[in-house]
């Protein structure tokens, strides 16, 4: 049904020759589809279908809105070529879009080349200028839901906690990913030259949102905490700055933030480290995440002081 939907989207004499499964998403079903051409060429689009997801059709409207505000901007994001977000043509609610080169890479090989051009990438993000601004941002989680991990310093839990039951920091708002981090972005790594490293994409944009430039370098330095240890949050966040981003004024708001985001994460550490697993990171268990990310929470305490 969907692959019939997809065919009234390709141009004349264009046919889906193959189909493959792509790997790493959580919450969507993603597949390369590579498309013959009247030339005997061949293109690659990307299907992503949400399968028994509850907001899929919020999300589809906001990847597509994001997607069609990128298009020329200079963010490398996929092209929209069309959706279904009620899923009146597929079976399950889907969108068709551009496929990117590259790929993700979450080795710590290579990783102090990576991390400013992933700071810099998301302040050129964070510098699109929507003609009508996205939804606000949505908390991802609240001071009665967080899961304190087994084993963890239990006062630094409390402390945090007590920190996101304050209300937000006021802030001037930035068009957001809202879901940045290395697992939704695409390199290109020679092989002889790792430090020769480039962004070819950044995609999975379903969250794009309005809120503080805080939120999405939070969210990228607790990825980058859990995935190659605590230290690299806070170096990911100077990264950002030197990149020319502007973060909160004071100490204890940027640091609000990163609490949050961190915070977050402990609602479901089992589908976080999943798909790490599954890029070969084998060794991030749900414990040794959950030991990352209580290392993490004490780090971000100590700050406060």
């Amino acid at each position: 049904m969907a692959l019939a939907w997809v065919n009234q989207h390709l141009d004349v004499g264009e046919r889906i020759l193959r189909t493959e499964a792509l790997h790493g998403g959580i919450t969507a079903e993603m597949r390369r589809l590579t498309i013959g051409t009247r030339e005997a060429g061949t293109r690659d689009v990307v299907l992503r279908t949400f399968v028994d997801v509850e907001h899929a059709e919020d999300w589809l409207h906001r990847e597509a809105d994001a997607l069609t505000l990128l298009a020329g901007t200079g963010v490398p994001a996929p092209g929209l070529v069309a959706f279904d977000p009620t899923a009146a043509y597929c079976e399950y609610p889907s969108l068709l879009m551009t496929h990117l080169a590259g790929r993700t890479v979450l080795d710590d090989e290579g990783l102090e080349t990576r991390v400013p051009l992933l700071a810099r990438q998301l302040v050129a993000i964070h510098a699109v200028r929507p003609a009508e601004r996205p939804r606000e941002y949505v908390a991802w989680t609240t001071a009665d839901t967080v899961v304190t991990p087994e084993g963890a310093d239990a006062a630094a839990w409390a402390a945090a906690i007590d920190v996101i039951r304050r209300p937000a920091p006021p802030c001037e708002g930035r068009f957001l990913h809202r879901d940045f981090h290395p697992g939704n972005v695409l390199f290109d790594v020679p092989h002889a030259q790792p430090a020769g490293a480039r962004i070819t994409g950044v995609v999975d944009w379903a969250a794009a949102s309005w809120g503080p430039a805080d939120l999405d370098v939070a969210h990228c330095s607790t990825n980058l905490a859990l995935l190659h240890g605590p230290a690299w949050g806070p170096r990911f966040a100077e990264a950002y700055e030197e990149a020319g981003g502007v973060l909160a004024a004071a100490a204890n708001e940027r640091l609000y933030w990163r609490v949050r985001d961190g915070l977050a994460f402990s609602e479901d550490l089992r589908a976080a480290a999943r798909p790490w697993r599954r890029a070969g990171r084998t060794e991030l268990t749900t414990r040794a995440v959950e030991e990352r990310l209580d290392a993490y929470v004490i780090a971000l305490m100590d700050e406060l002081g």
